[in-house]
């Protein structure tokens, strides 16, 4: 397991900025096995893996002096910051997005010892979610869901009423449904007082309302994928020693599913406008955001075991995002991820 050291000197100005969640308490958990696992982290320090090979275009690679590859050959620093958030639909709506702003704006902790330290005034660099799921494996989820939020949260609160727009072709078929039924008319009962009992009246039970995104992500796709390559990180895991943890395309339709397609949204949501018009091959920045489903506590992994897997996802994805420090007048495009 890494160490995990306190940042007590302060924040490297060059450091990657990390965001863990973990979710408050709910139902049967007085405090949630995400935020237990989480909450270890909150001001410290990782560092990175030095690069292997320079990935550096080649138009550039004339301009890489001695002094500039001892730079981008240093371990990078990455500073941990961590937040609980409370199992409410209405709480990930208000913290979420402001999770990436640019400077991000979080909110105040009930406890000052987990006090955030002031944000990077562009933004993380990395956004890590985790909440708790069922007995078993840790599960990295892929895919965030837009609608089909059916369950209450902690507070007996369901999640907003989504109207979807109709489907043309299906409302066309009912329709026809319709006008066949009135000119067949009514069907003719075959038992009535002197035959045996009458057909009992159907009455038409309407579907529950749609619940999820609605006003404000309607630009957003009814699914949103993380950038981050998952497959690659769960062979890392498995050849680092975890071999409980395995991918997964269905976050829950719950909470945990709620803030990774907001946390998802709002990343693409905060495109710089310039970026949006690059070329094709050159696709817009984003945050990476990941979510992560972790068991309740020794069922079958301890909390000190899944604090040590959040801790290696975080090194291996900042370790693809290495941005170290620059001399001036040398500017150089860090590796793509």
């Amino acid at each position: 397991m890494p160490p995990v050291v306190p940042a007590t000197d302060g924040i490297d100005p060059n450091a990657l900025r990390v965001l863990i969640t973990g979710f408050g308490p709910f139902d049967k958990y007085k405090e949630n096995p995400s935020w237990l696992a989480v909450k270890p982290l909150h001001n410290t320090i990782l560092y990175t893996d030095p690069p292997t090979d320079l990935l550096v275009p080649s138009d550039q690679a004339a301009m890489i002096t001695d002094e500039m590859e001892e730079f981008l050959r240093r371990p990078q620093q990455i500073h941990i910051s961590t937040l609980e958030v409370p199992v409410s639909y209405q709480a990930v709506l208000s913290i979420t997005p402001g999770l990436h702003g640019r400077p991000p704006v979080l909110p105040r902790p009930n406890d000052p010892a987990l006090a955030v330290p002031p944000p990077p005034a562009n933004g993380y660099d990395f956004i890590f979610h985790v909440g708790v799921a069922g007995r078993g494996p840790l599960r990295i989820e892929r895919l965030g869901h837009k609608n089909g939020y059916r369950m209450k949260d902690k507070d007996g609160e369901y999640a907003p009423i989504v109207h979807l727009p109709k489907d043309p072709i299906g409302d066309t078929a009912e329709a026809e449904l319709q006008r066949m039924e009135r000119m067949l008319g009514p069907p003719h009962a075959l038992h009535g007082p002197n035959h045996g009992p009458e057909v009992p009246e159907v009455v038409d039970i309407p579907p529950p309302p749609n619940r999820g995104f609605g006003k404000g992500y309607e630009q957003f796709a009814d699914e949103l994928s993380t950038d981050v390559d998952v497959p690659k990180l769960i062979v890392h895991l498995k050849e680092s020693g975890i071999d409980q943890v395995y991918s997964s395309m269905d976050a829950g339709h719950y909470l945990c599913d709620f803030i990774f397609y907001c946390s998802l949204a709002e990343s693409r949501r905060g495109i710089l406008p310039q970026e949006k018009f690059k070329e094709r091959s050159t696709p817009p920045k984003t945050t990476p955001v990941l979510f992560l489903h972790v068991p309740p506590v020794d069922q079958p992994l301890s909390t000190e075991q899944v604090t040590d897997a959040i801790q290696r996802i975080v090194l291996w994805v900042c370790g693809r995002l290495h941005h170290p420090p620059r001399p001036e007048g040398h500017p150089v495009t860090p590796p793509a991820c």
